[in-house]
């Protein structure tokens, strides 16, 4: 047996172990919480004995008794012995040792004998901890966010870097900061505009990039090469060297300050990128299936519709969603083109308040909520139809 392996393996797993554990800690004291001891080296000790103990008994116990039993013996020193802490802090101790454990049991003493697993653990539990790390870092300012809509303008004025959420006052007062922007800064009209804006941009702009990415993948024509290879070529410009002409060619037309002029703009500078997208995923899908269609006397829009749409679910569902994104978040172009507050997009409705000095504070961070959380649900809810769409096409076959 390594027992080399086993200590840097113990020592790597309690180490990280550690983190969470810290991580956790830190986030107790700015909700408010008076931790008066962090016990670290108690904490990596107990890891240390965690890790050792997983590999002494092997398969002898069933995992998720022991994750269990772990959990609620790592909760129950931490939370109760040392110092007592509320229920909330201690479910959060436990769904954190539970999560560890979780992690740590595919070691055994016979993995760790191998060639270069001490290596190949320390790469895993670095991969983990940049993982949770990059985590935190991401979703902190979302927390303070968050945070912040909760608070009164009082509690803001006496101690700014208060954290802390008080559930103990009533969800009226707790979600004023929303009920006042829906009724007095009318954010519900924000929203729908915002929806009919994106859903519009990724409905037009669907149904010119599929068979345009159809033609680019499977048609030829004259200038095909070039086309395919110079698609892109609108993102060489910033976005605000065509915003000026833009908007003397909208002001001319009578565009500005309309849904409509917001829906060519937006579909103009997600077409190329979309198109670029699907033309790959089609190139994959095998032209039997097209040359069989055609025996069956199919016309091009027969093969499109019938074939290559319902083979190209997840593709064309991570174009939509990514020009769903985009859409929902621009901010130049309708900072522009929008005038009339009766028009305004979400982010264009969050700079519109900015810039009144009266504005509360934690009504800023309500709408900012408001903003991320629907882009961010549904990015959680179709991930894996981005992540198929994206590298689907990829290798050919």
């Amino acid at each position: 047996m390594k027992v080399k392996n086993i200590i840097i393996y113990c020592i790597v797993s309690s180490l990280f172990l550690f983190s969470l554990v810290s991580i956790w800690k830190i986030l107790s004291t700015l909700q408010g919480l008076e931790v008066k001891n962090f016990n670290f080296s108690l904490i990596f000790l107990i890891g240390f004995i965690i890790s050792l103990s997983y590999l002494i008994l092997g398969n002898k116990i069933n995992n998720k008794i022991k994750s269990i039993f772990f959990s609620l013996a790592f909760t129950f020193l931490d939370s109760y012995l040392i110092q007592s802490l509320p229920m909330w802090y201690s479910i959060g101790i436990f769904l954190i040792v539970y999560f560890f454990t979780s992690k740590i049991q595919k070691y055994s003493k016979e993995y760790l004998n191998q060639e270069y697993s001490s290596q190949i653990v320390l790469f895993d539990f670095l991969t983990l901890f940049g993982i949770v790390l990059f985590s935190f870092v991401i979703l902190f300012p979302f927390y303070m966010m968050l945070v912040t809509s909760f608070k009164t303008q009082i509690a803001l004025l006496v101690n700014p870097l208060d954290f802390s959420i008080n559930f103990n006052q009533d969800m009226k007062e707790l979600f004023k900061s929303y009920f006042v922007i829906f009724k007095t800064y009318k954010f519900g009209k924000f929203i729908l505009t915002s929806s009919i804006v994106s859903i519009g941009t990724v409905i037009i702009t669907l149904i010119f990039a599929i068979p345009a990415a159809y033609a680019v993948a499977r048609l030829n024509f004259f200038g095909k090469t070039f086309l395919s290879t110079s698609i892109l070529i609108i993102y060489m410009f910033p976005a605000i060297v065509l915003v000026i002409p833009l908007y003397t060619v909208f002001s001319q037309l009578g565009l500005r300050n309309s849904i409509e002029g917001l829906l060519i703009v937006y579909t103009a500078t997600t077409l190329p990128v979309a198109i670029y997208m699907l033309q790959g995923y089609f190139k994959s899908i095998p032209k039997e299936l097209e040359e069989a269609a055609i025996l069956d006397r199919q016309n091009w829009f027969g093969i499109i519709f019938k074939i290559i749409i319902p083979l190209s679910v997840p593709a064309i569902s991570s174009v939509a969603l990514y020009v769903f994104m985009i859409a929902w978040n621009e901010f130049l172009f309708s900072l522009m083109f929008l005038d009339n507050p009766n028009s305004f997009t979400l982010s264009r409705a969050i700079q519109y308040l900015s810039g009144d000095a009266e504005t509360p504070r934690q009504y800023l961070m309500a709408g900012s909520v408001i903003v991320t959380l629907p882009v961010l649900l549904i990015f959680v809810y179709f991930e894996k139809y981005l992540v198929s769409g994206l590298t689907a096409g990829s290798v050919k076959g």
